[in-house]
């Protein structure tokens, strides 16, 4: 299709940029979206599809109370210090219209939304709650996409299953025992291409896109931003396959174009240490980041992202990271390089720890190892699989001090971590970190008899357990409406962000499972309700 002009033009194909796209078509404008990749979804496509609305319409349709005021409480009670002054006002913002957006979602596309059983991960925090702010999609055909069908990005994770599945039914210890109780679902769903998880989402985002109009252009990438005599953004030069060209948008341009993570230079300016793995697209180059900067955009947050333990796989013939809570298993613990423990294994915010900066900006307590005896190889079959990858990864030892020297760790300092961790497990209670006494903690330790055991049985084994990033939180500064901001927090007229794209109020610290996708969706909703509110 020839287009040289369009009201909205939306860089970037995921939950960010299509709740964006569909919110501006739905209004009556005409949107073009861009995929610089083969494939539409971006790093949602490949998500488990947690999505976190607080005060969302599934929860309140089965009776589960919750309120924005609480929502706001709890966001202000688990924040980072120092960060209530400088987003305090998008915080609001995103607590204010994520439930108006879940609900335009449900009413128009495919979407069908439901409640999974999992707590806040502060659910103890004013606010906090054991249940419903959390839900994900049930199971969609990609065949509903038509033309589309085989464009639409594919995961790393079992999309076969639900997330509520994959839950319930404990897949990552049990995935033998999940495919026999649940094989006519899973059969129905191979004979109909469907998929559930991240795969559910976009199909279902992108239908509704397609419905309300919106033209979707893959394999073509921006390369400029067109800015007027006053700078506003007009437009986009882009590229497409061979062929150069220019398209205006009168109302306005939404970067919604992913991470930086895959870029050698910015990652290793912005996380600068041991890194294991990286779980999102390769296309996550920071294209958006880059724009916005050229177009004068003040970028924020760019030490923030959603960092998580990945075990190594292959994603499209090359090594890639699958996002798995591997890090609590019986019989181990995580270390930092000093041999000593830092966080509770089963803490949500793992990935924060494992990040945390002195202050230079380096790391403090990478690299970390995870270390445990042979039990720990015995309690996932899909572990041992994954690991495979990296044959070398795990090292295996018949003492401590020797597993300390393969490991590079203090032989004394890890035998005394060892030594008191196995005095907890006898006592039942763990002094330091108080693992799997949280209600988070507690629903994810699969009862207490999972919570503390001890690390006494050779052969021992450890392997490295660094950073690895889902995706990268920092980008182009935006005010409460979406809008691009400049250094001095003048509004870069037409210009908005989204997404991870955007530098994400939500950063590094997760204040639910889904804090990533939900937010994302609605600021690349609140960024187009900005635009049709606009006079022009």
């Amino acid at each position: 299709m020839v287009m040289d002009s369009c009201d909205v033009l939306v860089i970037g194909s995921g939950s960010a940029a299509c709740a964006s796209a569909l919110r501006a078509a739905r209004g009556g404008l005409k949107v073009l979206v861009i995929e610089k990749s083969a494939w539409l979804g971006g790093t949602s496509a490949m998500s488990g599809s947690g999505v976190w609305i607080p005060a969302n319409h599934v929860a309140a349709e089965a009776g589960v109370a919750d309120s924005r005021q609480e929502a706001i409480a709890y966001l202000r009670a688990v924040s980072p210090d120092g960060w209530l002054e400088k987003e305090d006002a998008r915080w609001s913002a995103f607590v204010e219209r994520a439930p108006d957006m879940l609900k335009f979602l449900a009413e128009n596309t495919p979407l069908d939304f439901r409640l999974v059983k999992e707590p806040d991960p502060f659910s103890e925090a004013p606010g906090g709650k054991l249940v419903g702010r959390m839900v994900s999609p049930m199971p969609l055909s990609r065949r509903i996409l038509g033309p589309f069908a085989c464009r639409l990005r594919r995961s790393t994770l079992p999309h076969s299953f639900t997330y509520q599945e994959v839950v319930d039914h404990d897949l990552y210890h049990h995935p033998i025992r999940a495919g026999l109780k649940l094989w006519p679902k899973l059969l129905r769903r191979w004979l109909t291409n469907s998929g559930g998880q991240g795969t559910a989402l976009m199909t279902g985002l992108i239908r509704g896109c397609l419905d309300a109009g919106v033209t979707f252009w893959p394999e073509t990438r921006a390369v400029k931003l067109v800015q007027d005599a006053a700078e506003r953004v007009i437009g986009a030069e882009l590229e497409r396959g061979q062929r150069k060209q220019t398209v205006m948008a009168g109302r306005g341009v939404v970067i919604a174009s992913g991470g930086f993570e895959w870029d050698p230079e910015m990652r290793a300016r912005h996380f600068p240490g041991p890194l294991d793995r990286i779980g999102s697209p390769r296309s996550n180059e920071g294209d958006g980041q880059k724009l916005a900067a050229s177009a004068g955009a003040q970028l924020d947050l760019m030490d923030q992202a959603n960092v998580y333990p990945c075990l190594p796989t292959r994603y499209q013939g090359r090594p890639h990271g699958l996002p798995m809570t591997f890090q609590a298993e019986p019989h181990s613990i995580v270390v930092d390089r000093h041999g000593r423990r830092f966080v509770s294994e089963n803490d949500f915010n793992i990935g924060e720890a494992l990040d945390r900066r002195g202050a230079d900006g380096t790391p403090v307590h990478l690299p970390c190892y995870l270390v445990g005896d042979h039990r720990f190889l015995g309690t996932s079959l899909p572990f041992r699989w994954y690991a495979s990858y990296e044959p070398q990864w795990v090292k295996k030892a018949q003492s401590i001090p020797d597993l300390a020297e393969k490991l590079g760790l203090p032989a004394a300092v890890l035998q005394e971590t060892i030594d008191r961790w196995n005095t907890f497990c006898a006592n039942g209670c763990d002094e330091d970190f108080r693992r799997g006494e949280s209600g988070w903690e507690d629903y994810k330790a699969h009862g207490p008899e999972n919570r503390l055991k001890p690390i006494d049985k050779p052969p021992y084994i450890g392997m490295s357990l660094n950073r690895s990033i889902l995706g990268t939180k920092g980008g182009a500064r935006t005010n409460e409406q979406g809008q691009v901001l400049r250094p001095d927090g003048s509004v870069i007229a037409g210009l908005y962000a989204a997404g991870l794209a955007m530098a994400n109020p939500f950063g590094t610290r997760a204040v639910g499972a889904g804090t990533t996708i939900g937010p994302n969706m609605t600021w690349g909703y609140i960024a187009s309700e900005t635009i049709l509110r606009q006079n022009r």
